[in-house]
């Protein structure tokens, strides 16, 4: 006769059963109908000790909320021959993609011209916790959107789309930052971005955002309002040849613990009005250049 007994959210992460469903689209819309009800039973049978293990309904939605794979769309620029699309960090099998809903080798990095391709869909497993260079230099990629992103284990940003210089379009209104302590030079080289709303991200663990959106030329709308600076050291660059912005508002910063702001906003030729009214420099020991807006 088999018992039941509840799992720890620890215990789940460790279960065959929830790691042989990562990647199960059909079990999990089917759970998620299951979910509605009052009851949910995920059982696990051991044949060699005959035991029975019931799955809680709020362990399955914690384990949803950190196992669910990312789902992001994107958009190439008209003319695709021979362009390059890399999303390879050398992690393959937990990178899928999909070009006209056909699923395609993730290390094939160039388009044939006989593709035509008119839909991209990249979905990304659980086991990923950093996106540091994901769309790194992907010039062909014009529009970029996170479909499905409800996972808390994200942590690193580091250049996520640095280099995407065709991108004019980026929504980001799902995404979850919530773990994310990284996002230098995360924008860095979108030249062809003319607006930019962070204002839904939680930035209540970044220590470094040097560079985060350097070199975006085209930048003439950026929304910081929510962003939280409370534990940033590194702000260098962070605005450095955004020559298209004519104001910004940073008079939610908190820099208490900033201790670099070289090269702020150097080469910004187009600001007008800057709002730095709580900007605290009490700690910062590099300012280089961080005020030189017309040159």
């Amino acid at each position: 006769m088999g018992f039941f007994n509840e799992l720890s959210k620890d215990q789940i992460k460790s279960m065959d059963l929830f790691k042989n469903l990562k990647s199960n689209y059909f079990l999990q819309k089917l759970f998620n109908i299951l979910l509605k009800k009052k009851s949910l039973n995920i059982i696990k049978y051991n044949k060699a000790i005959k035991e029975r293990i019931k799955i809680s309904i709020k362990d399955y939605k914690e384990y949803l909320e950190i196992y669910s794979p990312i789902e992001i769309e994107i958009k190439l620029v008209d003319d695709t021959f021979g362009k390059f699309i890399n999303i390879n960090k050398g992690d393959e099998m937990y990178y899928h993609i999909y070009f006209n809903n056909n699923k395609k080798d993730i290390t094939r990095n160039y388009l044939n011209e006989n593709e035509n391709i008119k839909k991209v869909k990249i979905i990304i497993d659980y086991q990923i916790k950093s996106f540091e260079g994901l769309f790194s230099n992907c010039k062909c990629i014009k529009y970029i959107y996170f479909k499905k992103f409800n996972r808390n284990n994200i942590n690193n940003m580091i250049g996520m789309f640095i280099g995407c210089s065709s991108l004019n379009e980026l929504y980001l209104s799902n995404f979850n930052t919530n773990n994310v302590t990284r996002m230098d030079y995360m924008f860095y080289g979108c030249s062809s971005l003319k607006e930019l709303n962070l204002s839904n991200f939680n930035s209540n663990n970044v220590n470094n955002t040097a560079g985060m959106v350097c070199g975006c030329s085209s930048l003439k709308e950026l929304n910081l309002s929510n962003f939280n600076t409370n534990n940033v050291i590194n702000t260098a660059g962070i605005f450095y040849r955004c020559s298209s912005l004519k104001e910004l508002n940073l008079s939610n910063f908190n820099t208490n613990n900033v201790t670099n702001m070289e090269y702020m906003f150097s080469e910004c030729s187009s600001l007008k009005d800057l709002n730095l009214s709580n900007f605290n420099t009490n700690n910062v020991t590099n300012m280089e250049c961080s005020l030189n807006v017309l040159h």
